[in-house]
C-alpha cells in the first residue's frame, strides 16, 4: 500500500476543564507525560511510524508551549520541503468545538486539504495515549468498504477516524446545511446512509481526561508490561530531544520501581514514582507514588505521597504533602510550596 495516501490531522482545539491545574499555561496537547513527553507525542509518532509525511496541528488555546515543542518538526521527520508539519492556529476563537474534528476549524484553513496529494485522512484528538499503526486501520477500511472507520478500544471511543479526504472535504463545505459540525456528530449519528465501522485497537490505550486519569494512567506506566505495550522498540515514541547529563545519585539515594529521566540530583529516597528531567531531591526527602515535573526542586526532609508537581515548581524543606489516587494533591507550575502552607 501507498504509505502516502494518508494525511495526518490532530485537532489540539479541545479544553478539558478537569485538567485545569495542568493546563492554565498549555494547551492539552503540551501536557508532560511519562517523564520526558508530551502527550501529543504518541498520536504523532505513531502518525510518522504510519508512514504519514503530511501532519496538520490544530490548536486553539495556550498554544505557545505546544509551538515550542513541535518546532519544525524535526524530532519526528517532518522539517520537509514538501508536506511536514502545519501549525493552523484558529482566527476566530468565538466559534464552539464541542467535539474533535471541527468542520468550522478545518474550515478556516480548507485551502491545506485542497492541495493535499493524499488519498485518506486520519483525524484524532491529541490527548489519547497509545501507539497505533495507522496503515492497518486504512487496510481494514478499505477491505470493508467504510465511509468512515473509528478506532476503539475495550468498547470505547478512542476519537481517531479514518475516511476519504474528498468526503472529509464534502462535510466541511456542507456542515451547515447537514447539521454535522464534527466527525463526532456523524459518527454518533444513525440517520445518514454513511457506512460506520468499527476498528477495535488490540494494544494499551488511555485517554487522558481528567487529573485522576492522568495520574492513574501516568502510574500505570510503573508496570513492565503496560510500559512495553507503548513504548514498542520497533514504533519509538519522538520527542524534542534535550542534551543533559546522566542523573547523579548520591550515597544515601534510594530508588525503587521508578522512572527516573536524565539531568536530575537525587538525594532522597524515591518509590513508585516518575521523575522528569533536571528534578532535585533533596537529603531525607521521601517521594512515593508521585509525578515531579520538569526542573523542580524538592527541598531536605519533605514527604510527598500521591503529589503532582508541575515543571519549575519548588517544595521547600521539611514539607509534608498528601494526596489520593483519586484526589492526587497539584502543585502548580512555578510555584512555590512553603511549610506554613504544607498540607
Amino acid at each position: 500500500m501507498n504509505n502516502k495516501w494518508m494525511l495526518g490531522v490532530i485537532d489540539a482545539t479541545t479544553y478539558i476543564e478537569p485538567l485545569q491545574p495542568l493546563t492554565l499555561h498549555r494547551s492539552v496537547a503540551a501536557v508532560p507525560f511519562a517523564g520526558r513527553y508530551r502527550l501529543i507525542d504518541f498520536v504523532l509518532s505513531s502518525m510518522v511510524h504510519s508512514g504519514i509525511e503530511s501532519v496538520a496541528i490544530f490548536p486553539k488555546y495556550q498554544y505557545r508551549s505546544l509551538m515550542d515543542h513541535l518546532g519544525s518538526g524535526k524530532n519526528w521527520d517532518l522539517n520537509r520541503k514538501r508536506d511536514g508539519l502545519f501549525f493552523f492556529p484558529s482566527p476566530d476563537l468565538s466559534i464552539p468545538m464541542h467535539h474533535v474534528g471541527a468542520f468550522a476549524h478545518f474550515e478556516q484553513h480548507i485551502d491545506y486539504f485542497l492541495r493535499s496529494r493524499q488519498k485518506y485522512a486520519v483525524i484524532c484528538n491529541s490527548y489519547t495515549i497509545c501507539n497505533i499503526d495507522y496503515e492497518a486501520v486504512l487496510e481494514r477500511h478499505i477491505a470493508n468498504e467504510c465511509d468512515i472507520t473509528e478506532v476503539r478500544y475495550q468498547g470505547r471511543s478512542l476519537e481517531m477516524f479514518v475516511l476519504e479526504t474528498s468526503l472529509l472535504l464534502d462535510l466541511i463545505a456542507n456542515h451547515r446545511n447537514t447539521g454535522y459540525y464534527s466527525i463526532v456528530d456523524i459518527v454518533r449519528d444513525h440517520r445518514h446512509s454513511l457506512k460506520i465501522c468499527d476498528y477495535e485497537h488490540d494494544g494499551y490505550a488511555a485517554v487522558i481526561d481528567s487529573i485522576e486519569s492522568y495520574f492513574r494512567h501516568s502510574m500505570e506506566l510503573l508496570n513492565k508490561d503496560v510500559w512495553q505495550q507503548l513504548f514498542i522498540q520497533s514504533r519509538p515514541i519522538y520527542t524534542k530531544v534535550k542534551d543533559e547529563p546522566p542523573t547523579k545519585y548520591t550515597e544515601k539515594a534510594v530508588v525503587k520501581n521508578s522512572m527516573i529521566a536524565n539531568g536530575c540530583i537525587i538525594e532522597g529516597h524515591v518509590e513508585n514514582s516518575i521523575i522528569f528531567r533536571s528534578v532535585k531531591i533533596g537529603k531525607g526527602t521521601v517521594i512515593k507514588n508521585s509525578i515531579i515535573m520538569q526542573k523542580s526542586q524538592i527541598g531536605e526532609h519533605c514527604e510527598l505521597d500521591c503529589v503532582i508537581v508541575d515543571k519549575d515548581a519548588k517544595v521547600e524543606n521539611n514539607v509534608s504533602l498528601r494526596g489520593t489516587e483519586r484526589v492526587p494533591f497539584v502543585i502548580r507550575k512555578g510555584t512555590v510550596q512553603g511549610e506554613l502552607i504544607s498540607s
